[in-house]
Parts: structure tokens; sequence; C-alpha cells
């Protein structure tokens, strides 16, 4: 028998089988497809879309020896016809790679519908944090940063997303300026009240320019408080600068007992200095205190009393 006689058999429940799956397989991708193409034109009708975020300002409200209070502004913008919630803020600062400090800000609002709004991102670096985790980082010193933010919201038809975030600056490791009392100018001179005046060495020990604004004070001499003043005082110290200020005070010479006639006599005279000075800085405003325990100085006479301003100390 040839070949071509043999009759081809054909398992008709198999075949037909194959061909139901072929047509179950067409008809979920034409389903697919259909709410696909739904989707779009819903998203192109209603208006949907992708919000979009911007650092738009870092600011720095308080600084001082401590600690530096960051606020970071993220502008938020929803196209959308919904409000949408900011679920979640990871943040993190960090310096040539090495992390500041990170956190989370759970919940952190609702983003109005065809709106946009300002996050504010709270963070505070504590200094003796930072430089007791990196040694290399000293005091008076600028150390570059990088912010990132990431910003995780739940968006429809989209779902959730996460917005990616950076910005980078500097910022200061303060360090408090040295001051020195170096002598008493008289220019009024009795027991019972004297006026001098106090020449001041301020010295900047920073990486940065101090605008010297203002200064509060309180001098003892020979362990006798002698006073104590707020003064407006504007200078300027150049970073690693040396500024000096002169101060008028009035005090009363009998109320130090024996150590009046050591300073009468030329001899050095203890004292202690404490107060703060209100300075202006590229990165704010900033109080910085001002403190000279155990220093030494003495009273000097005016020129036309033989004295000399220019002698050393």
């Amino acid at each position: 028998m040839a070949s071509s006689d043999n009759p081809e058999i054909v398992e008709r429940g198999i075949k037909d089988k194959e061909d139901k799956e072929e047509e179950k397989g067409g008809f979920l991708d034409k389903v697919k497809d259909f709410i696909h193409d739904v989707g779009e034109k819903i998203e192109e009708t209603i208006g949907f879309g992708k919000p979009t975020a911007d650092v738009s300002e870092i600011h720095i409200p308080h600084i001082n020896l401590e600690r530096a209070e960051i606020v970071v502004d993220v502008l938020v913008k929803n196209p959308n016809p919904v409000p949408i919630p900011l679920i979640d803020i990871n943040y993190l600062i960090e310096s040539d790679g090495r992390k500041l400090i990170s956190g989370l800000i759970p919940d952190a609002g609702t983003i109005h519908a065809h709106g946009s709004e300002t996050v504010k991102i709270p963070v505070n670096l504590i200094y003796d944090d930072i430089k007791s985790t990196y040694k290399d980082i000293e005091p008076g010193s600028i150390i570059p940063y990088r912010i990132k933010v990431d910003l995780i919201v739940d968006v429809p038809v989209f779902g959730r997303l996460t917005l990616p975030l950076e910005k980078t600056g500097e910022i200061p490791i303060p360090y408090k300026p040295d001051i020195d009392l170096e002598k008493i100018h008289f220019e009024r001179f009795s027991f019972e009240e004297t006026v001098a005046i106090l020449h001041l060495k301020l010295e900047n020990m920073n990486d940065f320019d101090l605008g010297l604004n203002s200064l509060d004070y309180e001098l003892w001499l020979s362990d006798v408080s002698i006073g104590s003043a707020e003064l407006e005082k504007a200078a300027k110290i150049e970073k690693k600068g040396t500024s000096y200020i002169d101060l008028p005070v009035t005090f009363r010479p009998k109320d130090f007992g024996s150590a009046l006639w050591d300073m009468i006599r030329g001899k050095g005279t203890g004292y202690t200095m404490k107060g703060h000075i209100n300075v202006d800085t590229p990165f704010g405003a900033m109080k910085l205190p001002i403190s000279k325990e155990g220093g030494t100085t003495r009273l000097k006479k005016n020129k036309e009393d033989g004295g000399d301003d220019d002698e050393e100390d």
C-alpha cells in the first residue's frame, strides 16, 4: 500500500483545545489592550499626570556652637483633579559621602488638586555628634553637604511614585572667638568713680567673616565685678583675623581693696570677662559666646601723663 493511501489521523479533541486556547489568548490580549486604551482615554479626559517636586530653598533659621537648624523647602505641584497624599519623606544629609544625619517623616500631608504646596523638612545638625564621629572635621571650618530627599506619593492611575531630589551647599562648624583685655586706659580717675576705656582684642577663629553688630559683657577685676553692659558696636572681623574694640566702663576703685594699690603700682591685674557677640555671617545671624578667665591686664596712664599706649603688656 502506498503511503498516500494511509489516512491521516487527527485527534480532534486536542486540536479543538489548541484552537480554543489561541482564541482565549487573543481575547485576553484584546481585553488588556482595551483596558489600556480606556485608561489612556480616562487619563487624557480627566487630566491625570505625574506630580513634580523641586527643592526651592534651604535656609538656616538658627545656628550656634551646639547645633544648626536647617529647613528644606520642597515645592510639590499636583496636576491631578484630586488631592494626592504625601505618604512618606525620606531625607539624608551627607558630606563627602559620609552620612551626617538621616530620617523619615511619615504621613507628611496632602497636596491639593490642581495645586502646589511647599513642604518644609526640618533637620537638626548636632555638632558634637558630627565631630565625635568624624575627627577630621574641625571647629571653625566650612564643610560641603548634599541633601537627598525622596518624596513618596500615591497618585490615581499611576499608583505609588517616588520623587527623588538633591541639593548641595555648605555649612559652617562655628567656633567661638578668642578675646583678650589688653589694657585699661584711664579717662578720669578718682576713688569714688573712675571712667576708663577697655581695649579688647577679638580674634576670629573661623574660616568665614564675622560682622559684629553688638555685644554684651560682664567684667571682673581682682574678683570684683566692675559692671556689665550691652553695646551696639559695628566692626568686621575677617576670617582668621583680629579686630580691636574700645569699650567705655565706669567703676569705683575703692571697692577693690588692696588690689587697687597693685593696679596703681602698675602690677598685672587679674580679670575675668564673659558675654556674647551678635554677628552676621554668610550663613545667617549668630550669637556667639566670649569668655576669658584667669587673664592678666594692667592700668595705663594717658600719654600726657607719661604713658605709652603702644607698650606691650
